[in-house]
């Protein structure tokens, strides 16, 4: 997929940098041309000539080069690369990146590039929260270019967080899906619910079910490989899931959840509806931990936000929707019911009644029901393959 491609690394100034190595070399082996241009940060972190020596071209950072003063062509640079990645890419580099600063030969050429470009933060946890942050990542993605998200992991100030730079094959994956002008879901934008919804009766307790969140995680996944843009939107799990082509957004609430989903859910193309979101929440939730003081307690309920039924409503003829149906009786007939009530184009649905399927299980047992009540049976697999089956069924649908 990468072979002669003209790949052109940005490295700027970030203990990250030693990553640079190891990706500049997995760019090479596959088969690209690639050509590296640092920061002078950056090369308090790793040497220009490992660089060069890796990617069997000059590591430039300076406008001139020799004792004559040759330019190194910020113009031609840009013009040559078919794709420009910068990773890491620092607080300080996005910064000027999104506001148009030009004070390095990186900046230079990536303000004259008209090739897409990548980029790939990498800072300590609360750098990468901070609103300017946020703001100016989301800039640089308003321009079209494609953010590669931070992992979650420890960082080298000792924090755990989100912040990590992705893994070189991570990034190396992106880049093969970026090219892979085949992969079925290339172009597609993808909006997935996974886990459970937590309502909260107060600070502490909260009323929510079993669900791991597990299948949803797989589903993303899964998409992904296949090209698509992944916008997940998940309740509370222990899930970490790290992918370029993934954004996660964390919520509580069923609230939260229709939220972020509603934000979404319009420039979707496909929507997969796989989280258990509490039908019923607390209908005055307390400011203050309740205290325990009579042999009786009663929580009054009021009805959640049908999340795939209210955005099934809005739902365009170019959209297709997925929902899920976890039964104990009468699996099918409740199933098909949500397809209509809730205008779905396919549902997937297990039961209780099969050993190994539903929460907390790493396997699952489904059927697919379409709306011409078209069934697909499939026997009990490990989530990864139900994955593979539920997003092969849309991928034929599309």
């Amino acid at each position: 997929m990468l072979k002669g491609r003209k790949i052109l690394v940005g490295v700027t100034g970030s203990i990250a940098a030693y990553k640079a190595a190891i990706f500049v070399r997995l760019l090479t082996k596959a088969g690209a041309e690639v050509k590296v241009i640092m920061t002078n940060a950056a090369k308090d972190f790793i040497s220009p000539l490992t660089l060069a020596t890796l990617s069997k071209n000059p590591a430039l950072s300076e406008f001139t080069k020799g004792k004559d003063g040759e330019w190194n062509n910020h113009v031609e640079l840009g013009l040559w690369a078919d794709l420009f990645v910068v990773a890491p890419a620092s607080a300080n580099s996005i910064a000027k990146m999104a506001n148009g600063l030009c004070d390095n030969l990186l900046l230079a050429t990536y303000l004259s590039a008209r090739c897409p470009v990548m980029f790939a933060p990498a800072m300590d946890l609360d750098m990468y929260q901070h609103p300017s942050v946020q703001s100016n990542m989301k800039k640089l993605q308003g321009f079209g270019n494609i953010l590669i998200e931070a992992n979650h992991g420890e960082l080298a100030s000792g924090l755990v967080g989100q912040g990590r730079m992705s893994e070189p094959e991570e990034l190396l994956e992106a880049i093969s899906i970026f090219f892979d002008q085949n992969a079925p879901l290339k172009g597609k934008k993808v909006l997935i619910t996974a886990g459970p919804t937590y309502e909260a009766i107060d600070p502490v307790r909260f009323i929510g079910n079993y669900s791991s969140g597990k299948m949803g995680f797989a589903i993303a996944l899964e998409a992904a490989k296949n090209g698509a843009e992944v916008t997940l939107v998940s309740g509370p799990t222990h899930l970490e899931i790290n992918h370029p082509l993934i954004h996660i957004v964390n919520v509580k609430s069923g609230q939260e959840m229709f939220e972020a989903c509603e934000k979404a859910y319009a420039s979707s193309n496909i929507n997969i509806f796989a989280a258990a979101v509490a039908d019923y929440a607390p209908s005055y939730p307390a400011d203050q931990k309740i205290k325990k003081k009579s042999e009786n307690f009663e929580v009054a309920m009021s009805k959640t936000i049908d999340i795939a039924k209210t955005l099934g409503a809005k739902k365009s003829k170019d959209q297709l929707n997925i929902g899920f149906a976890l039964e104990t009786n009468d699996e099918l007939n409740n199933a098909k019911n949500k397809v209509e009530a809730k205008n779905f184009d396919l549902i997937v649905l297990n039961s209780l009644q099969d050993k190994g399927a539903g929460f907390g299980h790493d396997t699952n047992k489904i059927s697919l029901i379409d709306k011409a009540n078209n069934i697909q049976h499939f026997e009990l697999k490990t989530k990864a393959e139900v994955a593979k089956d539920i997003i092969r069924t849309i991928i034929e649908k599309i």
